[in-house]
This record gives structure tokens, sequence and C-alpha cells, in this order.
């Protein structure tokens, strides 16, 4: 399906899943930006049969296709690139330098979950990756090879504030000559629009210059272990995501007394409190907030009593991978989080805190919260595990044994998607206790545990935020696409644009 901006969508236009859209420069040239599984009721929607292998293989040309360029490595931007390998793409992969070094994790993890246990296959796949993988610094342009072309091309990572290594790319196009050109515009900022207007006509250089932004997923501000994404100087054309076009998010002192407030209510009762988290970001922040909590309510009369005596369990390895990848890479994180570690703190690494690793322990650990509610011993838990939307993972072992449970409560603190369990059981749970139930593995479950939800604590931009990104560009886009969202999502957001930019054309690309 192509457009009058020569891009092409395969994937997270239906839903919020299968990030891929490749850009086309000409007959001979295009760029892959990101290759990402769908999840939920996008999995059947992505073909036509909806079996496992049409989801997942590579139905459109590459043969075109000069590189792919990573925004982030979460597994809906990220999980079709074996697949990728597979049908042959020898190409650079360009990522930044986090994103570079937590992909070959995500990768075999998905691998080892949805594909194969072979290791050697497993192996030969990362090999390739890993080959190909091409780590980049923010702000720092990359020339691209083309073939047998006119143009010229090159990219540049800016942080998106997302999660570890997430970054929306800029892509600037142009003819031969140029390409000591491109870009160039970013350092005159002196110039008035008009100005600028009146540089690029009379540069024959800049002629036919067009740069196009691809968001990737932009994060909110204000998350500590995270810078707060910048918008661009400018954009001709943007791609955006729209998660969240239709809402606000919590502002972040209100969000953190609402998970406060909800986690001693629940644990009143020495009852377990699961969150479904994804293991890169939001696990990493809960526990920052988690950690600040415990640290402010020490001293503090019925607080400290309470917070001292519950047990924070991150059962995921992967998640345990990415925060020692979030501890070395903090030379990233913001101001305020690096006063906590100046302090002496260990925001990602404290006392109640406990990180289960094996298959064995995560059974040894269920069966312990298991028990120790039936025989009323145990401490109160927090249970932080994955998958984010319930769609697999270890947090499905535990909803089995607790939703059913009066004294359990389910946190969600991320985006569910259409189609997949967490969705679910945040509809049904809904209901008069007892009442609502969902199945899980073909069985059916009574939901009696409470179910809450903080949309605060969301790793993506709310509309808000998708406003200013564009509201703060000096030079705004003529063309905006909006992908990733649910379609009142995209409408809502579509709306504040056209406000915001009367002349552009907003765009709502479909099947």
């Amino acid at each position: 399906m192509k457009n009058q901006q020569n891009i092409q969508h395969h994937g997270a236009i239906n839903g919020v899943t299968g990030s891929c859209h490749q850009l086309h420069i000409d007959g001979n040239n295009s760029l892959l930006i990101d290759c990402g599984l769908f999840q939920g009721a996008e999995q059947g929607a992505a073909s036509v049969e909806g079996s496992l292998d049409e989801q997942l293989a590579i139905a459109f040309d590459i043969s075109t296709v000069q590189a792919l360029i990573v925004t982030h490595c979460h597994i809906d931007h990220v999980g079709r690139i074996p697949y990728l390998l597979a049908a042959g793409f020898r190409g650079p992969i360009y990522a930044t330098e986090a994103t570079a070094a937590l992909l070959p994790l995500v990768i075999e993890d998905a691998l080892k979950v949805g594909v194969t246990r072979n290791k050697s296959i497993i192996a030969a796949c990362l090999k390739l990756l890993k080959r190909q993988l091409v780590p980049l610094a923010y702000k720092q342009w990359q020339p691209l090879t083309l073939v047998n072309s006119s143009k010229v091309a090159k990219i540049k990572f800016q942080q998106a504030g997302h999660i570890l290594g997430s970054a929306y790319v800029e892509v600037d196009l142009g003819d031969i000559g140029d390409i000591g050109e491109l870009g160039s515009l970013d350092t005159s900022v002196k110039l008035s629009a008009g100005q600028q207007s009146n540089k690029r006509n009379k540069s024959n250089k800049i002629t036919g210059k067009h740069r196009v932004v691809f968001s990737g997923d932009l994060g909110a501000p204000y998350t500590p272990l995270l810078s707060a994404p910048k918008s661009p100087y400018r954009a001709d054309t943007l791609v955006i995501e729209s998660t969240y076009g239709d809402k606000n998010h919590q502002q972040r002192k209100d969000r953190t007394k609402h998970l406060q407030q909800i986690i001693e209510t629940a644990v009143s009762d020495n009852g377990v409190v699961l969150i479904p988290a994804f293991s890169i970001g939001r696990t990493q922040e809960l526990l920052y907030e988690l950690e600040q909590i415990i640290y402010q309510s020490k001293g503090k009369s019925g607080q400290s009593a309470v917070w001292d005596n519950i047990d924070i369990i991150v059962d995921s390895p992967m998640a345990a991978k990415f925060t020692k990848q979030y501890r070395q890479f903090k030379t990233m994180w913001d101001n305020e989080a690096k006063r906590v570690l100046n302090t002496g703190r260990h925001p990602l690494n404290f006392e109640q805190l406990y990180t289960v690793d094996s298959h064995q322990e995560h059974l040894n650990t269920l069966e312990y919260l298991v028990k120790s509610r039936d025989f009323a011993k145990g401490k109160p838990a927090i249970v932080i595990a994955a998958s984010g939307m319930c769609s697999g993972g270890r947090i499905v072992n535990y909803l089995k044994r607790f939703i059913t449970d009066l004294t359990a409560d389910v946190l969600f603190v991320g985006y569910q998607a259409h189609g997949t369990l967490g969705r679910d059981i945040q509809k049904y749970g809904t209901k008069a206790k007892g009442q609502g139930y969902v199945y899980i593995d073909g069985q059916r479950y009574n939901i009696k545990a409470k179910i809450h939800t903080i949309s605060g604590y969301s790793a993506h931009a709310d509309q808000r935020g998708l406003v200013n990104f564009v509201k703060r560009m000096r030079h705004q886009p003529a063309y905006i696409k909006i992908v990733h969202g649910d379609a009142a999502a995209k409408r809502a957001l579509a709306e504040k644009y056209k406000q915001l930019l009367p002349s552009a054309k907003i765009d709502i690309p479909s099947l």
C-alpha cells in the first residue's frame, strides 16, 4: 500500500502492535523502521488465515531494503527480526548503543519462548544479528549506503524517553550533492521560518531536501531513569504513534500517591499484589518508585511498619538482566535519579527486593506465596512479572493461583491491547465480585481479586505529550501519519493536530 509520501505500513495500523514501516526512497532503495510482532487480537488481523507462520512471515518485498532502523527493543517493534534475517536481509541494523546492548537478549528470549529451543538455530540467528548490528550514538548523523540512486540519505537518533535506548529517528533525504547540506538547518535556529524558506529556495543544494521523522514510541516526561523526549527542530513528514492519543495521564505525584494508597490497602489483609509489567522500562520505573516510597515512609507512624514488612519480588530473569543494563547506563538517567545515587541509595537494588531467576525458583516462590496465604503466616508481597499484557510469561501462573483470591489485587500500570488476557481482566474484573470471569489456557477463572489501573505509569506519552511533540517543532510537518493506536485514539489525536495545523494533511492509514 503506497502513498504520496512513499511509506508502506506492514503493521501497527489496526492497533498498537507489529510496528513495521517501509520508507521508499526510490525504486531501488528503501529503509525499514522496526519489525515487530503482533500481539493479542491483532495477531489474527495480521493475516487472512491468522496462522502463526503467516503472522510472523515477512510477506512484503525486502529486495530494496538497504537498512533496518530499530527505534527500541520492545517485542512489538523487534519481534519479527529473526524472520527478516531468515528471509535473506543482510543489511545493517542501526540502533542506539543501549538498544544494541539489549536487542540480542530480547531476540534470544523471543526465540526460546515463541519459536524454538534448538540451541544451534538460536545461535545462528544471534550470530547474524550481532554481525549486522551497528550501534549509533544519539544526535549524530549516519550516512546510508544506497544503490544505483541519484538520492542521498542519512539518519539520526534522538532520545524518545520510552525505555532505555529508545529513540525517534530523523531521516534526511535529498539529491546527490546534498549530503553535506542535509540537516544543516538544525544549526540555523536564529533564522525565522520565512528566512529559512528563502535560504532553501536560494540554495540548489538544499532544494528538494525532505526530512521524515518516525516517532517510534514516545515516552512520558518526568521519568527519572530516562531523559524526557525533546521535539526535533523540523519534520516535513511525521509518522507518529497514538497509543494514548485520546487520554491524558495522571501527574507523577498523583500516580505515586495512588500507587502507595492501593498497595497499603491491598496488603492490609496480608494479600498479594500482582503487577504485570514489561521486563524493559516499566519494571525498572516501578522499582524506582517503590524504593522512593519505602525511603520516604521511614519514621512515619504506621507507614513505616507497613512498607518495612512487604516483600517486593521481581519474577523475571529478563527483567533482572535489563535492570542490570539500566544500572550500567546510569549516565543516561535524569538529574533526579543521579542525585538519589549520590546519596548512597540504590533505587534498582534495595534491601526488600528479591529477584527470582530459574524456573524452579519461580515454582518455589509461587508455592510459598500460596501456602503462606493458606496458613495466614506470610508477609504481604508485591510480585512484578512479565508479560505486561498477561499474554504469556510467569505472570500467567500467578494469575491462575490468585485471581480467584479475595485477598489478592491485580494492578495494571500499562496499556492492555485488545484480545489480550490483561484487557479481559480489566474489562470483566470491574463486575460485581465473583461475577466476572476470564479463561486462562482454556479454563474458566472467576475474578475475585480486586482490579486496579494506574495509567500514569505508562511508558507512552499521553495526548498532551503527543501534541506538544509537534507543537514544539520550529518547522512543523505538512504531512502527519498517525499509527500505533486504537481507532478512537487515532481519531482524537487527528482532531488535535487539525486544530494545531489547519493546513497540514493528517492521515490515518488503514489496510
